[in-house]
């Protein structure tokens, strides 16, 4: 009783450790983005003096709105597709047999090793030739391709942990493959689904490698490229620099808040069977 209640204590510690490891340069962050100049470099970790809101305001003024609503546009457009493709794609491959099976799971393995770097000059010239050069949609179709592969093969593997009873209930009522995959499997997989949806919104929120080759509009740019030329422009501000990461990380903060329950039961899920 007392080895337990020991380790208990050491586990809470451990555990409350890590979360200030993990909140404080938030909450640091924040700070900061009503400091002055002159109060970042002279008392890093101090409050500020005055509390200067306008440093927010400025922040928005000067284009971390227009860069946020293009991630914002973005984002959800490449997470909902790649997704929405992951859930179809895996069904067949976990719950099917054909004969090309084996085949298409090798080209979702050859996808996960696929370098994104290694496929910028062939992708830039079939955005140009194609027209979609300087357009969102180049950038949601490529960035959804890149989500496909891993997220199809997290649900591929959670369908398979599914009792493949229920699909024989199923078709022995008259149900057919698109009615079970529908109201019996993709119900089941909520949780996979939420976390492959947040893993997805989390990379394809902070990609800078393609949104700075394919966009080349100001009005078009999305936060990481926005930070990096905001960052430029305002070299001897990085208190204003500070506020609109703050304004940016916003949209992941709330993405995780109103999905974590789904977040945390897909990573338990496929540690238990039944």
């Amino acid at each position: 009783m007392y080895e337990k209640t020991v380790l208990r204590v050491i586990a809470y510690i451990l555990f409350i450790a890590f979360a200030i490891i993990i909140i404080l340069p938030l909450v640091w962050m924040i700070i900061t983005g009503f400091k002055t100049n002159q109060e970042l470099f002279l008392s890093p970790f101090a409050l500020p003096k005055q509390w200067h809101w306008e440093n927010y305001t400025d922040a928005w003024s000067k284009g971390i709105g227009v860069y946020l609503s293009n991630s914002v546009i973005i984002t959800v457009a490449a997470t909902a597709l790649s997704t929405f493709v992951s859930c179809l794609a895996a069904y067949p491959l976990a719950r099917l047999q054909f004969k090309s099976k084996k085949l298409w799971i090798y080209l979702i393995l050859g996808g996960l090793m696929l370098a994104p770097q290694s496929s910028v000059i062939s992708l830039f010239k079939m955005v140009r030739m194609a027209g979609l050069y300087d357009t969102r949609t180049s950038l949601i179709l490529i960035d959804a391709a890149f989500r496909i592969p891993f997220a199809t093969f997290l649900i591929m593997t959670f369908y398979k942990s599914i009792s493949y009873s229920l699909d024989e209930s199923a078709y022995i009522d008259g149900a057919s493959t698109w009615q079970i995959f529908r109201k019996i499997i993709v119900p089941l997989s909520k949780p996979i689904i939420a976390s492959c949806a947040i893993v997805s919104f989390r990379a394809v929120w902070n990609e800078l490698m393609f949104a700075n080759i394919m966009l080349q509009s100001t009005d078009k740019k999305t936060v990481p490229v926005g930070l990096m030329n905001f960052q430029g422009m305002t070299t001897t501000n990085w208190t204003l620099v500070v506020a609109s990461m703050v304004i940016a990380s916003l949209p992941l903060v709330i993405a995780f808040l109103l999905l974590q329950k789904q977040f945390v039961r897909g990573l338990t899920a496929g540690s238990v069977k039944g």
